[in-house]
This record gives structure tokens, C-alpha cells and sequence, in this order.
């Protein structure tokens, strides 16, 4: 197999196992010789996984101390933070904190968006709100959270604003897993309707503030429920 191949083999499954906590924040990684003979591979190979991690800021190295694991807080791959996230489960933080990540890229487009949706956006717009609602009629959870999201993808292109779309496309995975486990709450959809009625009415209208209070009520209503019906937080 060749090198990089074997390091990328090395680094992702040292990734795994910081995500799935065997190696918490502050956590020493094991050392060359260990890890050289855990994976059959060489030194120069775990040495080079190591300083992939590294140059992702996943882990530091403190020189004759070792190798130690960073917080994801202080991550700088978009990609190893969304693999956290996508695999910390019912990681409470991370829920909300991918809310407080939307509701700040969705209010934005949504505000951008009421100068530029076209009829024919508004109208795509109403068929997903439409199979939301059938959706919940029919108990059809899949069928929620595609219409659930297609809608709010039609916002992100609307906002003419091509940045915004690709900032929030690495975002998507983790979004649909959470949504599939927000959705299963019947009160949760109910919400979820009425307040997606209340962004068509806001963008048809074309006021950009409207616009984005509307979204930022859908946001905010989002986290309630988060809080009161998945967190239990009351």
C-alpha cells in the first residue's frame, strides 16, 4: 500500500478514536514505538499521521512531553469538526450549537432572498411546505425532512449570494441527521409548518426585515424545541 495511503489509514484512525472519546481533550496519544506497532506500519508513517492531525490543530505536540489532544474547539478542519459532530450521537452542545450556526447563515439568506426570489422560487417554495404538511398528515418522517430541507435550500439559492450556498453545503449531512431526529416529534413538525408558513408569506411580501424576522422566529423556535422536547431542558 503506498505511503500516503498507510498515513491517511494512521491519522483516520487515530481521528476515530479521539472522536469516540478513548482519547479526551488534553489526552496524551500513544507514542511512535506503540503506534508503529499497532498498525504494522512504519515510524515515518505514524510520524507523518501525527503531523496531519497537527496541521489541523486535532492535536498538538509539546516537545519531550508528547502528543496531546486539542478541544474541538480549537479544530481548523470544517471537515474533522462535521465528523465530530455528525458522530457525538445526542451530543447536546453540538445541536445547539449547529442551530446558533444556522440561525446566524439562514437569517442572512433569508433577508437577501426577499429582493431576489423569483415567483417561480415562491411556488417551490409552497409545494415543500405543502409536503411538510402531508408528510405530518401521514406520519411519512423521511418525506418531513427532505421537504424540510429542500425548502430551506431553495432560500439559500435565492439569496443570489453563491457564497452563502457553498459555506452552508458542508454543513448539510449533519443538519439531515439532526433533522431526522428533531423530526420525529409530531409538535416539533406542527412548529415547524406554521413557522415555514410564516417565512413564504414573509419573502412573498419582499420586505428583506420581515424576511429575516421570520426566519429568526423559525431559528429560535427550532431551539425550544431542541431544549424542550429532545434536551428536556423544560
Amino acid at each position: 500500500m503506498a505511503r500516503q495511503s498507510l498515513v491517511s489509514m494512521v491519522s483516520d484512525n487515530l481521528l476515530d478514536r479521539i472522536i469516540a472519546g478513548e482519547f479526551p481533550p488534553d489526552a496524551t496519544l500513544p507514542g511512535e514505538l506503540e503506534l508503529t506497532a499497532e498498525h504494522e506500519v512504519s515510524r515515518l508513517t505514524v510520524r507523518e499521521a501525527v503531523k496531519t492531525l497537527e496541521a489541523q490543530s486535532v492535536v498538538r505536540i509539546e516537545r519531550g512531553r508528547g502528543t496531546f489532544v486539542n478541544p474541538v474547539s480549537r479544530w481548523e478542519s470544517m471537515d474533522m469538526v462535521l465528523r465530530a459532530a455528525t458522530e457525538a450521537g445526542d451530543n447536546a452542545d453540538a445541536s445547539i450549537q449547529l442551530i446558533e450556526v444556522r440561525r446566524m447563515l439562514e437569517t442572512g439568506a433569508a433577508e437577501l432572498a426577499a429582493t431576489h426570489i423569483t415567483s417561480n422560487e415562491l411556488d417551490t417554495l409552497q409545494h415543500h411546505l405543502t409536503s411538510m404538511q402531508e408528510s405530518h398528515d401521514t406520519a411519512d418522517l423521511t418525506r418531513f425532512v427532505e421537504a424540510d430541507l429542500a425548502f430551506h435550500n431553495v432560500i439559500l439559492h435565492a439569496s443570489g449570494n453563491v457564497f452563502l450556498a457553498v459555506m452552508f453545503e458542508p454543513l448539510s449531512r449533519v443538519i439531515a441527521a439532526r433533522r431526522e431526529e428533531t423530526s420525529r416529534v409530531p409538535q416539533i413538525q406542527a412548529n415547524a409548518i406554521c413557522e415555514h408558513a410564516g417565512i413564504i408569506t414573509a419573502l412573498a411580501s419582499g420586505s428583506a426585515e420581515s424576511a429575516r424576522l421570520a426566519m429568526d422566529s423559525h431559528m429560535e423556535q427550532t431551539m425550544r424545541d431542541l431544549k424542550t422536547y429532545v434536551l428536556k431542558r423544560g
